[in-house]
């Protein structure tokens, strides 16, 4: 069981060095610290698979096959609250999911900070934006986040402009991992999702919940990311040293949601949060 109280975790998959997590008790969160001056040269590494198409290993191959697995079930998800119309995705990767979105008729914007992945999107015929200000003052029936809040520095500001851009009654799609997760209470400080320093910010479903009523939010649903759980499970494995991770890594992912049926405590979640 995770200790309500300060952690130090090792940045496994680029640079080895520790960085200490800061427990806010009030908000239910954690804090990264220090942040790196050089921040972005840890998004540089060849194995950083959200920039790319990558299909070295067996994990890549993995998490590209679940990536497109889900991209209908997500624009299914967002259609159940919102009609279609226009879609921003904040931290839009190599633009798969916006090219679904444009495919299921959505009228689509993007933002992406990473060259690479501007490119890699351009190929498939979606443009990005570099950044929130090439956006002027439109505005969004929808704005989604998919694992990237937890990326941002100002967390508040990042939800402030979010309700800014959006139309009246819009809602905002956040996905990000839990670490109240069973995964992540047994893996501790080998937890793969706390990625630091890449995350600078780790939440729980009561900070998300708080945070985003502070901008004038309501949280209408919460639903899981079944798979995540999976793949997260044997990237600690292998950070736990694991020869063999991927059996240990699918069955403790296994675990992990069946852990997470009755409390709701899936090792990612998707909020979807109304504009009132």
């Amino acid at each position: 069981m995770l200790k309500k109280s300060d952690l130090k975790i090792k940045d496994h998959s680029f640079s080895q060095e520790e960085f200490n997590l800061i427990y806010d008790a009030q908000l239910d969160k954690y804090t990264t610290t220090p942040v790196p001056d050089n921040l972005g040269d840890y998004y540089k590494a060849e194995n950083y698979i959200s920039h790319t198409d990558a299909k070295t290993g067996f994990t890549d191959k993995l998490y590209q096959s679940v990536k497109h697995f889900m991209l209908n079930r997500k624009l299914n998800l967002i259609s159940k609250y919102a009609s279609k119309g226009k879609l921003l995705d904040i931290g839009a990767g190599t633009g798969d999911f916006l090219k679904s979105a444009k495919k299921a008729g959505w009228e689509v914007s993007g933002i992406e900070p990473s060259e690479a992945a501007r490119k890699n999107s351009l190929k498939k015929g979606i443009a990005l934006f570099e950044s929130e200000q090439d956006l002027g003052d439109q505005k969004f029936e929808v704005i989604s986040m998919w694992h990237v809040l937890e990326h941002v520095p100002d967390t508040q500001k990042q939800i402030q402009w979010i309700f800014n851009h959006l139309t009246e009654n819009g809602i905002a799609v956040i996905a990000i991992p839990n670490f109240k997760s069973y995964d992540a209470q047994h893996y501790k400080e080998f937890w793969a999702a706390w990625d630091v320093p890449r995350h600078l910010h780790h939440f729980s479903s009561k900070s998300i919940r708080l945070l985003f009523e502070r901008s004038g939010f309501t949280c209408i649903a919460q639903k899981p990311l079944i798979f995540d759980s999976f793949y997260v499970s044997m990237l600690s494995e292998k950070y736990q040293g694991s020869k063999f991770p991927l059996i240990p890594g699918f069955f403790r992912g296994l675990v992990s949601n069946m852990k997470a049926l009755p409390n709701g405590e899936y090792s990612s979640l998707i909020y979807i949060l109304k504009k009132h």
